[in-house]
């Protein structure tokens, strides 16, 4: 017997049958696509769980939730607390400056300090910014785990395409840009990826490089493998990564360390990640359907706290500030 129904098998899917069944409530899990791969836009996340970095541009909720996800992950996946750190060329100093000016929770590094948290930038790097408490996260391991999880405790993702309006009892739908018709105001937001392997460099952390049109970040992942983004297009069009975001992305890593020129390509993606205007997720409520969405850029660092609020309202009733104001 299924006490919910969720539609949608991606980070926040996944989050949601957890913290339906930390509640005593057994979900029935369904996903077009079936369990969690490149249909899904979760697959080509960075999985960075950045909260003070992100409070440069995002409201407070996405920095107060986000806070919690390191250790909300912690119980579900391998999570490295390196911490993150935000450099800029000498040329783009202010840029350093302003991001300092708009966060907490950093410490400023000189050369030295640079050296001593990633040695292989020792002499390339003058000003830094680090941000101790943050984390990062592989995220096709992380999606894997909490599939596991999830089948272990007799919840497993069912291939299949259903509507909200065809099922009966509570629904929760994490559909993504798929549930565009049902959710005002979401909207695509492009973003694009590229994966490198290198064994000539090796990093501790996630490192953002900050430029006025091209920052950039660089995820590091097991056996010389880094995760390269930033890209963020206003733009609903699905495709392959254009060349302009190629060049702009495998330019700035060079830019961090010219020994990315002679790395490996392993991988290049783009999708869409759904997004409201604030950029901040919410849930909404529709009769007996909620509509778990727009986590643009923050699927990794918010889906939990997505989730727990949404799970708490089908235990409980009691609705948390991520949800949509009546």
């Amino acid at each position: 017997m299924n006490d919910v129904t969720i539609i949608g098998a991606g980070v926040a899917g996944l989050w949601a049958a957890r913290s339906c069944l930390a509640r005593g409530l057994h979900p029935r899990l369904i996903d077009r696509g079936g369990a969690p791969g490149p249909h899904g836009c979760s697959w080509w996340a960075g999985g960075m769980l950045a909260p003070e970095c992100e409070g440069t541009t995002a409201e407070r909720q996405v920095v107060t939730h986000g806070r919690l996800a390191a250790s909300l992950w912690a119980d579900v996946t391998h999570v490295t607390r390196n911490g993150t750190l935000v450099l800029a060329p000498e040329r783009d100093r202010s840029e350093l400056d302003r991001f300092a000016s708009r966060t907490d929770g950093h410490t400023l590094c000189d050369a030295a300090a640079i050296a001593a948290l990633e040695p292989d930038l020792a002499k390339q790097h003058r000003r830094g910014l680090f941000f101790a408490s943050e984390a990062h996260l592989d995220p096709r391991l992380a999606l894997a785990d909490l599939t596991q999880t999830l089948s272990d405790a007799g919840v497993v993702v069912e291939t299949g395409t259903v509507e909200p309006s065809a099922l009966r009892g509570p629904v929760v739908d994490c559909r993504g840009l798929s549930a565009q018709t049902d959710v005002p105001g979401l909207r695509g937001v492009r973003g694009e990826m590229i994966v490198l392997r290198s064994d000539e460099i090796t990093l501790s952390r996630p490192i953002r490089l900050l430029h006025p049109r091209h920052p950039l970040y660089v995820v590091p992942r097991a056996k010389g493998v880094f995760m390269l983004g930033a890209t963020q297009i206003e733009s609903a069009a699905r495709g392959f990564i254009t060349m302009r975001s190629a060049l702009e992305l495998l330019s700035a890593a060079y830019a961090l360390d010219p020994r990315f020129a002679e790395a490996e390509i392993v991988e290049m993606g783009a999708d869409l990640r759904p997004a409201f205007a604030d950029q901040v997720p919410k849930i909404l409520r529709k009769g007996r359907v909620l509509y778990l969405n727009g986590l643009f850029r923050h699927g990794f660092l918010l889906a939990p706290a997505l989730a727990e609020q949404a799970a708490e309202y089908l235990f409980t009733g009691k609705t948390g500030d991520l949800f949509d104001a009546d």
